[in-house]
């Protein structure tokens, strides 16, 4: 019986994709990092300056990375933008870039070389990875940039941003806004590109009653996501008028569930490319949405719809799996 059921967790493990997961921790991309460990084979993470500077989003990935118990090398990226300043977003996520909870300071170090560098060298050694991007694009830009091999090498690039409407400006989504150089980099690098947009990632909110289901979870992992589900939800009604929304949307984990379970999601194949200089929509994702047979051929799966049930629950079985 143990022989069958270690060929079962084999055979389970070779159908998850590989995936390296550059974020910028951030209470959404905390929980992505949670449904990467659990859902899919992750083989890194690396780290970039978006929700919070450099130095509190790779703080922030040691203190999942520990809590977790996972085996994963962590290492820090870009401090900022290819050309814009760096903007952090505290008044999403405060300053610390996860606040709102009594957080472990991390037991780990953070491991060696530059994040771009570690994906280089990740990508050359393991083909057929795929790239999950849940923050600015800075790091993943620079990678295609210094090593365009890379783009053959990989799988694709399953990436949180744009929209057809903005939440930093009326037309431009955080994580395209703060580097749309490096957006246009990524959009224009000719391989498989998955892009999980304001559109879908608002189907998918952290509702009063689905917090309510982490908080009755035992364990200190399902304790600490239920507080950071708590400021998210705070921040986000504040900013939002009153009963337009149910609860925060839950944005970066929909990159990894769009690889590990693809089944959840509605998408159109259709070609999107990224306002880097207009004064009212730079960092705008213009998804070409023409019946005209001279448009633009299609660079991207755009997520259209999920089945939000579904999905919160594989959230919260991959919290309950590391919540001890």
């Amino acid at each position: 019986m143990a022989d069958v059921r270690r060929a079962a967790d084999t055979e389970t493990r070779s159908r998850r994709p590989t995936i390296l997961l550059d974020c910028d921790p951030g209470h959404d991309d905390a929980i992505a990092i949670v449904a990467a460990a659990h859902y899919a084979n992750l083989v890194g993470i690396t780290t970039v300056a978006g929700n919070a500077p450099l130095e509190r989003t790779t703080y922030n990935a040691l203190v999942m990375r520990d809590l977790l118990g996972i085996d994963v090398a962590v290492h820090s990226g870009s401090g900022r933008p290819l050309v814009a300043e760096p903007k952090f977003a505290a008044f999403v996520h405060g300053e610390s870039g996860l606040d709102g909870a009594d957080l472990p300071p991390p037991t780990t170090a953070l491991d060696g070389t530059h994040g771009v560098e570690f994906i280089i060298e990740t990508c050359r050694a393991n083909e057929g990875i795929w790239i999950v991007a849940t923050g600015p694009l800075t790091n993943i830009g620079l990678v295609l940039r210094v090593a365009p091999d890379i783009a053959k090498r990989i799988a694709g690039i399953s990436l949180m941003g744009g929209g057809t409407f903005g939440n930093r400006s009326t037309m431009a989504e955080f994580n395209i806004w703060a580097d749309p150089e490096a957006a246009s980099i990524v959009f224009d690098y000719g391989g498989q590109l998955v892009m999980a947009g304001l559109d879908v990632t608002h189907q998918f909110q952290a509702t009063p009653e689905r917090i309510a289901q982490i908080t009755a979870m035992p364990g200190q992992l399902a304790s600490i996501m239920s507080d950071l589900f708590g400021f998210f939800a705070a921040t986000y009604l504040a900013r939002h008028e009153p009963g337009s929304i149910d609860g925060p949307a839950v944005h970066d984990p929909l990159a990894v569930l769009a690889l590990t379970h693809p089944d959840l999601f509605q998408r159109q194949h259709q070609h999107v490319s990224i306002e880097v200089s207009g004064e009212l929509t730079r960092g705008m994702t213009v998804i070409d949405r023409r019946l005209l047979v001279e448009r633009h051929a299609p660079n991207c799966d755009v997520l259209t719809s999920i089945d939000a049930d579904r999905a919160f629950e594989l959230v919260a079985q991959s919290i309950a799996h590391f919540s001890t």
